[in-house]
């Protein structure tokens, strides 16, 4: 089966595929220190990064192996992050979830419904069976946002990540499709 990316409306969102005129407001929030402190990867110094992501994007979406959507504010159509399932496979039923937003979207519940319209489409449309994230074990506000979304931690990956020249910890969080509740 076909992974189509979707175009997805929520409340107060439009999550939508990257576009070229996407990359200065992508390398933005890519460079911001705040935003990545517990990304796994530095923040970009070379604006060539986000014509590359958005270039993998779009090839994601054509080869069927996952979905990475622009999050833009459906009041203004400000972009203020992204989101994906990758890692998606059909013969499993599976996907990983990730998320990315600027610090001004923060504390506003955006991760959560974006995620919540992004599952609604990996269970209903996909038919997955099993959604899992990754998050940084200091990062307790993405945590929360996985947990409002009947996530629940499995485990702990010990020292699997540097991030800033620190050696950190991740949780492991799952959410299975009987246990899904929009």
């Amino acid at each position: 089966m076909p992974l189509h990316t979707p175009m997805i409306q929520t409340a107060r969102l439009h999550l939508r595929p990257f576009v070229d005129t996407d990359a200065d407001d992508l390398f933005a929030l890519h460079t911001n220190t705040k935003v990545l402190r517990y990304w796994d990867a530095p923040p970009w110094n070379d604006r060539e990064r986000a014509t590359k992501f958005i270039m993998a994007s779009q090839q994601k979406a054509e080869e069927g192996t996952g979905a990475r959507l622009a999050v833009d504010l459906a009041s203004n159509g400000g972009f203020i992050g992204w989101c994906s399932l990758h890692q998606w496979n059909p013969d499993l039923r599976s996907a990983s979830l990730g998320y990315c937003y600027g610090d001004a979207a923060w504390g506003h519940g955006y991760a959560t419904e974006t995620a919540r319209g992004l599952l609604g489409w990996a269970f209903d449309t996909l038919d997955l069976n099993r959604v899992q994230a990754e998050v940084d074990t200091r990062n307790v506000a993405s945590a929360r946002v996985l947990e409002k979304l009947g996530f629940l931690r499995e485990g702990t990956l010990r020292e699997d990540c540097i991030v800033n020249g620190e050696v950190s910890d991740s949780w492991v969080y799952g959410l299975i499709r009987r246990e899904w509740r929009m």
